[in-house]
């Protein structure tokens, strides 16, 4: 496969090694980088070249995934990873999580790729762009998921969970939160597969205890790894979902609804139809009076009024 991810994997020679910056600090080689460095270097005329350059390959890339022609994008991929040289600092510090972006999806789609590819892609990308470590290894984790490498999933979000590097910020907070939720969710998986486990068991069976408390331990690991994030203003359909199944399966119904309300009600959260018809179902379960459910059902359709009116009001 022709694609730039090959070009990431190349080992340097001695021949390839410049005087100017074409090695990045994590080890990364451009050998067609050098004329580019060489040009702005000089500066005046070729300094605007550089940036007329970069700027037409971004619309090449563009309208090439556009239009799915995935081999051209990754051709013009080459080129635009120059940007990582740019003597405009912003554009510079911009750079890896535009490569990123546009990378990973070329990577994604295009039908000769590989995991091995993007995820040797994405573990270069991590080390160039480390202020979009976190947003990386969640996205890289995803990607793994999406093909079922549940394990390589959950020890890359492990290792994301314990990264340190800069300032902590309310945006690497959420983002720290969403990779230990998402790691809650592959805990969920593995607490649903012992609890069915359990449920094949009878309680006079030697194997029962010890199946009952691994589930308890998935239970736990997961809830600590989840209710951080639900807390958080936001959509979190999933997250809350896995957390009220495991509070139901406990016993703790109060906690359950405790949730499921704070999670419809409170006004610092989106508007989400989706929270009260789980407060719904979870109320029906429980054998909650007719008259309770049906005014969560008007609030769930007030709900899905706003959440529209607002949708139009984007659209338009």
């Amino acid at each position: 496969m022709s694609d730039f991810s090959e070009e990431l994997k190349g080992p340097v020679t001695d021949d390839e090694e410049v005087e100017t910056s074409v090695l990045s600090g994590a080890g990364m080689h451009f050998p067609w980088l050098q004329t580019y460095v060489e040009t702005v270097a000089i500066g005046g005329k070729r300094r605007k070249d550089f940036a007329q350059t970069t700027s037409a390959c971004l619309s090449f890339i563009q309208e090439a995934l556009l239009k799915h022609q995935w081999q051209q994008a990754a051709e013009y991929m080459y080129s635009y990873f120059q940007t990582l040289e740019d003597s405009d600092s912003y554009k510079r510090q911009a750079a890896p999580e535009i490569i990123w972006k546009l990378g990973s999806e070329i990577l994604f789609y295009h039908p000769k790729s590989n995991m091995e590819s993007f995820s040797t892609f994405a573990d270069r990308m991590k080390n160039i762009g480390v202020m979009n470590y976190l947003k990386i290894s969640l996205q890289h984790a995803l990607y793994l998921l999406h093909h079922g490498m549940l394990k390589d999933a959950k020890r890359n979000l492990s290792e994301a969970e314990t990264w340190r590097h800069g300032e902590n910020t309310s945006s690497r907070e959420i983002l720290i939160n969403l990779i230990q939720a998402y790691k809650g969710l592959l805990q969920y998986y593995t607490w649903s597969e012992k609890k069915m486990e359990l449920s094949k068991l009878d309680k006079d069976d030697y194997a029962y205890n010890a199946v009952a408390q691994d589930v308890f331990n998935h239970s736990w690991k997961t809830s600590a790894n989840i209710s951080a994030l639900i807390k958080i203003p936001g959509v979190w359909d999933p997250f809350v979902k896995s957390y009220v199944e495991m509070l139901e399966f406990y016993g703790d119904r109060d906690g359950a609804q405790e949730v499921l309300t704070n999670y419809a009600y409170d006004e610092k959260f989106p508007s989400n139809p989706n929270a009260h018809i789980y407060l719904y179902n979870f109320l029906k379960r429980q054998k909650a009076p007719r008259s309770k459910l049906i005014s969560v059902l008007k609030m769930g359709s007030s709900s899905c009024r706003k959440t529209r009116a607002l949708t139009d009001s984007t659209l338009w």
